[in-house]
């Protein structure tokens, strides 16, 4: 199950062009050329430190309310959408091996209908977790 989620962040002009971004819950920066490039890279570093969080088994930080945040004259404060799990999806390349255990009569029958296991298991698996 995905739980999308949104963070606040705040984005301060850059006087020789472009915006940086601060992401305030994960204590990080980031920039870009102009808004619609520094909102890309806040999500991006925004999901790429949940999943690196998630993988090393620390806790990923709850979302500040947007009215906790404080901003100085010029910045802008605005939410950023996040899903962990549809970012994994998109930039996970590596795959597993997997030992299954299945009647032999279907083993066969399988492989004469020239069946691939492993598509016809992720899509089963896909199916039933509903993503």
């Amino acid at each position: 199950m995905s739980k999308k989620q949104v963070y606040p962040v705040v984005l301060t002009p850059e006087k020789d062009g472009g915006y940086s971004a601060y992401l305030p819950d994960f204590e990080k920066n980031t920039q870009g050329e102009d808004l619609a490039d520094v909102l890309y890279m806040a999500q991006d570093a925004l999901e790429m430190m949940g999943v690196y969080l998630q993988d090393e088994g620390k806790a990923v930080p709850k979302p500040s309310s947007i009215d906790a945040i404080k901003v100085k004259a010029g910045e802008i404060k605005t939410l950023i959408p996040v899903d962990f799990d549809a970012y994994r999806r998109k930039t996970e390349k590596r795959v597993i091996k997997k030992t299954l255990t299945l009647p032999s009569w279907l083993n066969v029958k399988a492989e004469n209908a020239g069946i691939n296991f492993s598509s016809v298991l992720q899509e089963a698996l896909k199916e039933r977790l509903g993503i």
